[in-house]
């Protein structure tokens, strides 16, 4: 399991993420998105109406790199934020029943979810890389 399970709390009680891709050109575009943690995946998909058609979507046909952010801001007094930024690359799986991008993790840098009870200023950022499968490996070097 690549989160903890504070942050794999977090993500379910989360609607709404944020997905930056980038457009050939290279201009970067942060779309706001429905996701769900995938467990037996260790992958974050993401869903929506009519994905495939998607300026982000198609940005994922030239550049798979991505990072994904949730974060939130539970409390102003005292000043509470929480954040869970994922970076690695997605696939566009336009082929399924549901249309879905599919992230899979490389590095994940965690801020105020493990440590709820710690002072803002006295908070540490849990960073850290992610090992990929053999199989996810293998799929970010074949395009869809």
């Amino acid at each position: 399991m690549v989160f903890t399970e504070s942050e794999i709390a977090y993500l379910a009680n989360q609607p709404l993420g944020r997905l930056a891709t980038a457009q050939p050109d290279g201009t970067l575009q942060v779309s706001p998105v429905t996701f769900s943690y995938n467990r037996e995946l260790d992958t974050i998909d993401i869903s929506g109406y009519n994905l495939t058609a998607s300026r982000k979507f198609r940005n994922l046909l030239t550049n798979r790199r991505v990072a994904f952010v949730v974060d939130d801001l539970p409390s102003i007094s005292p000043w509470r934020v929480r954040c869970l930024e994922i970076r690695g690359w997605a696939e566009p799986l336009g082929e399924l029943a549901v249309p879905l991008i599919r992230i899979h993790l490389e590095r994940i840098i965690s801020f105020g979810i493990d440590e709820p009870d710690t002072p803002a200023h006295q908070l540490t950022t849990n960073n850290r890389f992610v090992e990929a499968s053999p199989s996810a490996r293998e799929s970010k070097e074949t395009p869809s």
